[in-house]
Formats: structure tokens, sequence, C-alpha cells
């Protein structure tokens, strides 16, 4: 039995996808990780819970599929999925840590540091047009 969970954890791992703009916050690679430690030994572990490991993978399958998505649609927000991805991604989730500091820090930053020109901020374009 902990072989079949084996390798159904290893199928859902290949199929789901790995965003490498959210470097450290993507739910794919934390998936390969958890996976790697809980079957350390490949289709020989023994799991102590087989029936949490199977609910665990009953709900990230439900996740993958977006079972979610399709049962609780989410209209109002305007925005499509890939300006979701833009503004999730960790490059443009750094500019908004920046556009959030202080005064103080900024001021403090612009004098002390002359490194080169800002880069043009990513999510820009896509936030200016009006929602529909």
């Amino acid at each position: 039995m902990a072989t079949s969970r084996y390798w159904q954890f290893l199928k859902l791992c290949e199929e789901w996808p790995v965003d490498k703009t959210k470097q450290g916050q993507d739910l794919g690679t934390y998936l390969w990780q958890r996976v790697a430690e809980a079957f350390r030994e490949g289709d020989n572990t023994q799991n102590a819970e087989p029936e949490a490991c199977d609910q665990m993978y009953q709900s990230l399958a439900r996740l993958h599929s977006n079972y979610y998505k399709h049962k609780y649609p989410c209209p109002f927000s305007g925005l499509s999925v890939e300006e979701y991805k833009l503004i999730l991604s960790t490059d443009t989730l750094e500019e908004f840590k920046e556009l959030n500091k202080g005064m103080w820090k900024k001021l403090q930053q612009k004098f002390t540091s002359k490194g080169p020109k800002e880069k043009p901020k990513a999510w820009a374009p896509s936030l200016s047009r009006p929602l529909t």
C-alpha cells in the first residue's frame, strides 16, 4: 500500500507546475521537498498514519484539479491569471516592500547608496488599466 501512495504522490508532483518567479514561496517546489522527506526510502517507506497520508493526497489532488476555483469563483477581482502571476512574483513583492518603506528609510537609502538606476516596475502597466 505504501508503494501505491509513493507513486501517487510522485505523479502529483510531476503534474504540479513549478514557478521559478516565486523563489522561496512556490507550492510546487515545497511539495517536491515534502514528498522527498516523507518518502525517504521510496517504495519501501512505511507510513505510520496511512489515513492521514491518503487525506493529504486527496486534498492536494483537489487543489491541483482547481476544485475550489470552480466551486468558489471570484469574479469581482477583474484581473487575469497572468496578472495574478505577475503580482505574486518575487520581484514584484520586493518592489511592493520597497514602496511600503517609511519616508525616513527612503531618504536614508537615497543619500547613502549610489547604485545603478532603478529598474522599471514590472507590475505598473498591468495595474494602470481600469477594472471592468
